[in-house]
């Protein structure tokens, strides 16, 4: 896979997510806020595949929670798709959330819906112009699971259990993928077909996926490394 260069990587032409300055703390009692991401700068092109590595508390699941807009930055821009993601409210926060997909550590699959159920949770509360089983059917097959569509997460694998909760993150089409140490439950067999599996889906629809890992073998396979300590961006490897 032909690499790109950390120049390239903050001066991409027309970048799918762009950050500006992007600043978050946390209050701490009796004592000085803790800064958690600190005046970070970063662009990323439609369609690449991004690394953020660095230590535990070094940012990197607050920073893809901004981008998903879980929470609110303290200052800077962040932009999605054209879309000044800073400040939004309402109905249009909930709109864009809906435009980005994430896959976390911890499954968060609800126990008592079948696998076909998780899938589509996130498309309930909406009014579709397409059938929703059909879709979460398509993805199920689309990550090896089109057999376990019946099955209570209780019954099925980690490995499982993440494909279901990958197949979820797609289900609206998202054109950002955020995820969270998407292996880190998962022994390393079963953690390498999950990224076999990120890959592909960035590969055969073009999404931008952005994935935090301590998983050094992992970054290597991405377009990108990105590094983070103590809030910030220390590297941009090319």
């Amino acid at each position: 896979m032909q690499r790109t260069s950390a120049k390239a990587l903050t001066e991409v032409s027309v970048p799918l997510v762009c950050l500006t300055d992007v600043r978050k703390t946390f209050p701490l009692p009796g004592g000085a806020p803790l800064v958690a991401v600190n005046d970070v700068s970063l662009s990323v092109a439609a369609g690449t595949a991004v690394a953020l590595t660095g230590p535990s508390g070094s940012g990197k699941s607050t920073l893809l929670h901004l981008i998903g807009a879980v929470e609110r930055s303290d200052g800077g821009t962040i932009d999605v798709d054209g879309q000044r993601v800073t400040g939004l409210s309402g109905s249009a926060l909930a709109a864009y959330r809906r435009r980005i997909g994430f896959v976390f550590q911890r499954f968060h699959l609800l126990p008592t819906l079948t696998a076909l159920d998780n899938v589509m949770a996130p498309l309930i509360p909406f009014r579709t112009v397409f059938d929703k089983a059909a879709r979460a059917r398509e993805l199920l097959a689309m990550v090896g699971l089109a057999d376990r569509s019946a099955a209570l997460p209780s019954r099925l694998s980690g490995g499982q259990q993440q494909r279901v909760a990958i197949a979820r993150a797609l289900i609206n089409r998202p054109a950002v993928l955020l995820a969270d140490e998407p292996t880190g439950n998962l022994d390393s067999q079963t953690g390498t077909a999950i990224v076999d599996l990120l890959l592909r889906l960035r590969d055969e629809h073009a999404t931008t996926l952005i994935m935090a890992t301590h998983d050094t073998g992992i970054a290597a396979r991405c377009d990108r490394v990105v590094q983070m300590r103590d809030g910030c961006l220390t590297s941009l490897d090319g």
